[in-house]
C-alpha cells in the first residue's frame, strides 16, 4: 500500500490511546503523557471502559463513543483484545493506527494475521505491532515510550527497534540533532522500510533517511523504493546479525560463499543506500547529514594545533579509503607569513600547540580558498595556552564568512579532543558537524564522500552489450526441462556444457563414454596433438566425485584412460553400489600456464532471489575468501564494479611476465550469467570453479549447477518470479509499422541508448521540447540524460522507436507510476520531421497497453494549451480534459486504465 494515509500517520489532527490507563508504568499512560508533554495540538482521547477521566481528560469506553473520528489510534492493550480495536478502528473510518502491543503470534490463523487482513479490507495503516515510537517533531506528537521529545529537523529515522530508536531520540536530544519524524516498526504487520522510504522521499522537510534493519520481507518493494529515495537524498543504513548465519551450507561454492550480510550489502550497494557498521557510525552518520550537504571531490585538508592528532587522523582516513590532500604552493607561502616558522609545511597542517584564534581563523581562511581540497577538517588538543571555546569561535566566525559569499561553501568538520559544551553549542549554531575524536570526524567526511559516490554510481552510462550475444534460451531451458523431469536437481556435465553453450560461455569440451573402450576412443584425439585428458564419473547419485576417487587427471596414453575408465567404474560399483552410473566423461586438461583461477556463479537467498558472485577460484576457495556479490541484472559497468571490489582484480592486470587478463571477457561473462539468471529461474545455484581468465580470454574449467522447479503461481505478476530487481522487460519489445509503410522497431529504454538520446535531441525543434518540457532546454547533461535512460522497470517504462533501416532513434514515450502503483505519469516526445507518420499513436497505445497489464487505475499528464495536436490525441484515446487550477496554460489530462479492456483496439473504440 505503500504511502496511503501515512500523512495521517506522521500529521494527525486528532488522536486517541485505547488502552490508555492511570496506572504507573503501564504503557497506556506513558503515551498518553508523551503525546500531552510532547505539545500535540490536535484533539487527544483517553480510550478505556474502566476509567472516566485520564490525566484531567475524559475518558470515553470505545472508538465509537468518540465525538469525532481520530487520524490515528495508539493501540496499548492486551493482545486478546487488539483484533477487536482494529475492527471497530476500520468500521469508524479511522486512517493508520499504532499497535504497542507485542505477542500477537506469527503465520496464518495468529491473532497478527487476522489482524493484518481486517485492517487491509478498511485501509487501516498500521505500525507494529510491538511499536514503541513514533514521534514528528513538526506535529509535536510524541506517540512514544522516550524519554525525551525529538527536536524539529530534516533527518528521517526509520529503525525496525524500538530500543534503537528511543536511544538515537536520547542521543540527539544531547546533541541538537532535528527530525522530521523517527518511528520503530517492529513486527512490520503493514507499515515497512519500503512504504517509509517512499513517504520520506517525497517529504519535503526530510532531507535524509536513516535505516536500521534487522531483516526484509519483500526485497523486490525494499529495492525499488531504496533505489527510488536514494535517487533524491541520502539514505543511511544499520544492518543488524551481519554474522548471524555466515557461510552457510550449500551445494556448490558459491552458495557458500553467498551469506546472508554479503547479500544485504550486496542489495545495499546496488540500491545506492550508505551503509554503516555500528550504532556510532550511524550516529555519525546523523550528526554530518544534520550539518552538511553531500559534496563534490574526496581530498580532505587537516588543520590542527597537535601533531600527533593530526597523524593519527591521517591514518584513519588512509585506513578508510580516503584522499589526503595536497597544499598548493601559493597556500603554503600564505601559511608561512602567518604561522610560526616550525609549523608543519605541509598536510596536516600543524599550527603548534600556542596556536590563539588568529592563527586558526588565518590558516583556515587560507585552506578554504585553496583548489587542492574539497573539504577541510580541524583539529583541536586542549593546551593551557588557548581556550578551546575561542578557537570554536573563530572557526565559526570564518565558516560564517564563507557561507555568506554566494559561492558553493566549502564543508567544514570540527573534532575538539574532549569536547567541552561551550565549544559544541559553537559549532551548533553555525551548523559546523562536531565529532569527540579524530577518527569519528574522518569516517563523518568518508560518509558523504561515499554517499556522492553511490549516487555517481547510479548516474553512471554502461557499455552496451555485444550485438552478436543472443543466448539460445529455448534450448537452455529444454536442458532443464529434462532435468527435472527425470526428478533430478542436479545438471551432469554434458547438461552443465550445453547450458554454458547456450549462453557463449567457453567451456572445456565434453564427452560421454559408457565403457572403458569409448572412453579411449574418445580421448585419442586430444592425445594425438600431445595433450592430456581427465576422466571423470557421470552418475546422478554421486555428486562429490572426489569421494570415491571418480576423478583421475593428466592422462596421457589411451592405455591410461582405459584402466582409469575400469578403475572408475569398479570403484563405484564397490562403494555407491545403489548409485546409477550413466559412464564416464571425457575431457581435455586445460593448460594455461599464466592463467588466473577465478570463480564465478548464481547463488540463491532466500530474500533477495538469485545473487551473482565473483572472486579468486581454486580448490581453496571458501578459506581464501575473496569474493564479492551484486544482484542481478547486471551490465558491463557493474559486472566491472563487481570485479574491482575483489583482491584478485589485482593480478588480472599485467605485472612481471605476465600479460593482463582479458578483463572484458571476464565482465561479459558475469553479465552472461545474470542474464541466464533472469532468463532462466529454475537454476538455483551455478558454480563455475575455477574460470581460467589470461590475455587470451576465458575458460569454464569445471562448473555444477542445481535446478529445482518454479511453481506456477511464483510466475504470476510482473517480471521475473524471485528477482530483487526487475531485469529488462524483454518481452515488450515489438515491431510496428507506420502510416507510410515505414518500419520500426520499439523497445523499453536501456541505460546505453544515453547516445542515441543526445542524438535524437539534435532533430528536435527548439519549440518542440519547449511543448515538451514546458521550458526552454539547453543543457542535455549525463545527469539529464541518465535520468531518461536508467529507470526502475518496477516503477517505470519508456518506450523507444527506432527506425528498422537506418537504425536512428525515431521517439519514446514513458510512463512513471506513483508509490502507490495506482497513476501513472506519462510523456512523449517524436523527431521533429517525422510527425503525421502515426508514431505518436502507436506508442501511446503501447503506453496505455503496459498500465492496463501493470495494474494501474489511470495515466494522467499535464499538456500545454496550445499543444493542440496532442490533445486531440489524448481525446482520441479517451482521455479526459481539465483545466489545471494552478496554472491556467496547462490542461491535465486522465485516462481510467481500469475501464479498458482491450488496449490494443482503442483505435475502434475512440
Amino acid at each position: 500500500m505503500s504511502t496511503y494515509r501515512l500523512d495521517k500517520l506522521f500529521a494527525p489532527r486528532s488522536v486517541a490511546v485505547v488502552g490508555a490507563s492511570p496506572r504507573l508504568g503501564s504503557l497506556g499512560l506513558t503515551f498518553f503523557r508523551n503525546l500531552i508533554l510532547g505539545g500535540f495540538e490536535g484533539a487527544l482521547y483517553p480510550v478505556n471502559p474502566h476509567h472516566r477521566e485520564i490525566e484531567g481528560s475524559t475518558c470515553y469506553p470505545s472508538l465509537g463513543s468518540l465525538p469525532e473520528t481520530p487520524d490515528l489510534i495508539v493501540v496499548a492493550v492486551p493482545p486478546r483484545n487488539v483484533l477487536q480495536v482494529i475492527e471497530e478502528a476500520g468500521q469508524r473510518g479511522i486512517a493508520a493506527a499504532i499497535i504497542s502491543t507485542a505477542g500477537l503470534g506469527h503465520g496464518p490463523g495468529s491473532i497478527a494475521d487476522q489482524t493484518r487482513l481486517v485492517a487491509r479490507q478498511h485501509g487501516l495503516r498500521i505500525v507494529g505491532p510491538n511499536c514503541i515510537v513514533v514521534i514528528a517533531p513538526r506535529a509535536r506528537m510524541n506517540a512514544s515510550f522516550a524519554v525525551s521529545g525529538a527536536k524539529p529537523g530534516d533527518l528521517a529515522l526509520v529503525s525496525q527497534s524500538g530500543a534503537v530508536a528511543a536511544g538515537l531520540v536520547e542521543w540527539a536530544a544531547q546533541r541538537q540533532v532535528g527530525f522530521s519524524a523517527i518511528v520503530s516498526l517492529g513486527d512490520k504487520m503493514d507499515v515497512d522500510f519500503s512504504d517509509c522510504l517512499d513517504f520520506f522521499s517525497a517529504d519535503f522537510s526530510t532531507r535524509a533517511i536513516l535505516l536500521y534493519i534487522e531483516s526484509i520481507d519483500n526485497a523486490r518493494k525494499f529495492m525499488s523504493a531504496a533505489r527510488a529515495a536514494a535517487r533524491t537524498k541520502p539514505v543511511v543504513v544499520i544492518k543488524a546479525g551481519r554474522h548471524a548465519q555466515g557461510a552457510r551450507a550449500a551445494a556448490t561454492h558459491t552458495g557458500a560463499l553467498a551469506g546472508s550480510d554479503a547479500v544485504y550489502d550486496a542489495a545495499f550497494r546496488r540500491a545506492g543506500l550508505l551503509r554503516v557498521l555500528d550504532l556510532d557510525q550511524l550516529f555519525a552518520a546523523a550528526e554530518t547529514l544534520g550539518r552538511q550537504k553531500p559534496f563534490p571531490g574526496n581530498r580532505l585538508a587537516i588543520l590542527t594545533n597537535g601533531g600527533g592528532v593530526g597523524v593519527l587522523a591521517v591514518d584513519r582516513l588512509i585506513d578508510l579509503g580516503g584522499t589526503l590532500a595536497a597544499v598548493s604552493p601559493e597556500t603554503r607561502e600564505r601559511l608561512d607569513v602567518i604561522l610560526p616558522p616550525t609549523w608543519s609545511h605541509g598536510n596536516p597542517v600543524d599550527i603548534i600547540g600556542d596556536a590563539d584564534p588568529a592563527r586558526y581563523s588565518g590558516a583556515l581562511e587560507a585552506l578554504l580558498a585553496d583548489r587542492e581540497n574539497d573539504a577541510v577538517l580541524i583539529l583541536n588538543v586542549p593546551t593551557a595556552v588557548t581556550g578551546a571555546a575561542e578557537a570554536a569561535r573563530a572557526v565559526a566566525d570564518v565558516v560564517k564568512r564563507s557561507r555568506s559569499t554566494g559561492m558553493r561553501p566549502k564543508p567544514v568538520f570540527a573534532a575538539w579532543i574532549g569536547e567541552d559544551t561551550d565549544s559544541a553549542r559553537v559549532f551548533e549554531e553555525v551548523r559546523i558537524p562536531h565529532f569527540s575524536t579524530e577518527a569519528d570526524a574522518v569516517r563523518g567526511f568518508l560518509q558523504l564522500v561515499r554517499y556522492r559516490e553511490a549516487q555517481s554510481e547510479l548516474m553512471e552510462t554502461p557499455d552496451s552489450l555485444p550485438h552478436d550475444f543472443a543466448p539460445d534460451t529455448a534450448a537452455a531451458q529444454r536442458t532443464i526441462e529434462r532435468v527435472l523431469a527425470d526428478g533430478r536437481t542436479w545438471l551432469d556435465p554434458l547438461e552443465v556444457n550445453a547450458l554454458l553453450k547456450a549462453y557463449d560461455i567457453p567451456t572445456a569440451p565434453v564427452t560421454l563414454a559408457r565403457t572403458p573402450e569409448e572412453a579411449a576412443q574418445a580421448a585419442r584425439p586430444v592425445l594425438a596433438e600431445g595433450g592430456t585428458v581427465a576422466v571423470k564419473i557421470l552418475s546422478p547419485d554421486i555428486v562429490h566425485k572426489s569421494d570415491i576417487g571418480g576423478v583421475k587427471l593428466d592422462l596421457t596414453t589411451e592405455e591410461a584412460v582405459r584402466k582409469a575408465a575400469s578403475d572408475i567404474f569398479e570403484r563405484a560399483a564397490r562403494l555407491k553400489p545403489e548409485a546409477s552410473v550413466t559412464g564416464v566423461t571425457i575431457q581435455p586438461m586445460i593448460r594455461r600456464a599464466k592463467a588466473r583461477e577465478l570463480i564465478m556463479g548464481i547463488a540463491d537467498d532466500p530474500s533477495f532471489g538469485p545473487v551473482v558472485l565473483f572472486g579468486r577460484g581454486g580448490t581453496a576457495v571458501e578459506v581464501i575468501n575473496d569474493k564479492a556479490l551484486a544482484l542481478p541484472p547486471l551490465d558491463l559497468t557493474l559486472a566491472d564494479d563487481l570485479i574491482r571490489r575483489t583482491r584478485v582484480s589485482r593480478i588480472l592486470k599485467a605485472y612481471r611476465d605476465v600479460p593482463a587478463a582479458d578483463e572484458d571477457a571476464v565482465a561479459l561473462t558475469l553479465v552472461k550469467l545474470a542474464q541466464l539468471a533472469a532468463d532462466l529461474p529454475e537454476v538455483r545455484e551455478l558454480d563455475i570453479n575455477p574460470l581460467l581468465a589470461d590475455h587470451t580470454g576465458v575458460i569454464a574449467v569445471d562448473a555444477r549447477v542445481v535446478v529445482a522447479p518454479v511453481p506456477a503461481e511464483a510466475r504470476k505478476g510482473r517480471g521475473h518470479p524471485r528477482f530483487a530487481v526487475r531485469p529488462y522487460p524483454k518481452e515488450w519489445e515489438r515491431e510496428i509499422q507506420l502510416r507510410n509503410g515505414r518500419q520500426a522497431f520499439v523497445r523499453p529504454v536501456r541505460p546505453e541508448d544515453e547516445e542515441e538520446f543526445r542524438r535524437f535531441f539534435e532533430h528536435i525543434t527548439p519549440e518542440d521540447l519547449r511543448l515538451r518540457f514546458f521550458a526552454p532546454v539547453r543543457d542535455f547533461s549525463h545527469t539529464f540524460l541518465a535520468r531518461l535512460t536508467q529507470l526502475d522497470y518496477a516503477r517505470a517504462i519508456a518506450f523507444v522507436a527506432f527506425d528498422r533501416d537506418t537504425g536512428d532513434m525515431m521517439g519514446a514515450v514513458r510512463v512513471h507510476a506513483d508509490a502507490n502503483h495506482e497513476t501513472g505519469e506519462y510523456g512523449i516526445l517524436l523527431r521533429s520531421d517525422l510527425k503525421g507518420l502515426g508514431l505518436g499513436w502507436e506508442l501511446m497505445k503501447l503506453m496505455i497497453e503496459w498500465a492496463k497489464v501493470e495494474g494501474l487505475q489511470e495515466v494522467e499528464g499535464q499538456v500545454l494549451r496550445e499543444n493542440t495536436t496532442m490533445l486531440d490525441m489524448c481525446r482520441s484515446l479517451g482521455f479526459s480534459i481539465r483545466t489545471d487550477p494552478d496554472d491556467l496554460e496547462l490542461r491535465i489530462v486522465t485516462l481510467p486504465i481500469a475501464a479498458i479492456n482491450e488496449p490494443e483496439n482503442l483505435a475502434k473504440s475512440a
